[in-house]
């Protein structure tokens, strides 16, 4: 029979085992973007050999500039997902993104962890964000995305009530860090590569800002972008995400 000391051992190992499985769970269902766990957003769908580009954490006026003269050189359309607050210093530059025809989507007005944040922080920076930048383009705003694609029911449900589509990934990398453009575009490729095996669409996401510091250098996930319509633009349509909707 075991002592009882060995036996509120076991009871402590046992509590502190399901308090892991429950934190990673949360982690699990709070920021994988393919986790349905909370809620539905929109990823891609059964369209093989279509890519949707979007891009995170502007707007940037160093950077930002850069990716709408490839798209334009391209003649491709894309989803801009603006941090509020950048926005809000930079409206000529939302201006010229929207008046390229692409979409400005809503990515919160300060970048926080919108799954530990309370309900009405989650709706303050959705609804600040959409309200300025509807001012600034004089478009509704259609689609959000939650920085570090972290979220909880409340989050979509609030992203809902506020007119807003979620919208998460299924190609990313950590191009806001890596050094080397080859690397980005060679990760991506082989995401959207394997997604297309499996029958998948692909919506690909990189950085024209930087949530931390926006003067960080963009100057790789740039490049990446010309080598990914380089290698994808004669296999596969670039779509934008209202033709996923």
């Amino acid at each position: 029979m075991p002592s009882p000391l060995a036996t509120e051992i076991s009871a402590t190992v046992g509590a502190i085992a399901a308090l892991g499985l429950a934190a990673g769970g949360f982690a699990y269902a709070a920021r994988w973007p393919a986790s349905r766990i909370f809620g539905r957003a929109l990823i891609a769908p059964r369209r093989p050999g279509e890519l949707a580009l979007t891009f995170d954490d502007g707007p940037n006026p160093l950077w930002t500039p850069r990716f709408l003269e490839i798209l334009s050189r391209h003649n491709l359309r894309a989803t801009f997902f603006l941090v509020g607050a950048f926005a809000q210093r930079e409206p000529d530059l939302v201006r010229q993104i929207a008046s390229a025809g692409h979409f400005v989507g809503n990515h919160s007005w300060s970048h926080p962890d919108l799954a530990l944040a309370s309900r009405d922080r989650i709706r303050e920076e959705l609804a600040r964000t959409s309200q300025t930048l509807e001012k600034i383009t004089g478009l509704p705003v259609r689609f959000f995305r939650p920085p570090f694609g972290s979220r909880r029911p409340s989050v979509l449900r609030i992203a809902r009530d506020l007119g807003l589509q979620p919208v998460l990934w299924n190609a990313m990398t950590s191009d806001w860090s890596e050094p080397s453009s080859d690397r980005i575009a060679q990760r991506l490729a082989g995401k959207i590569d394997r997604l297309e095996r499996r029958g998948r669409a692909a919506t690909v996401v990189l950085h024209d800002g930087n949530h931390l510091n926006q003067s960080a250098n963009r100057q790789p996930s740039v490049a990446a972008l010309e080598q990914l319509i380089d290698r994808y633009r004669d296999s596969h349509r670039f779509v934008s995400l209202d033709e996923w909707i």
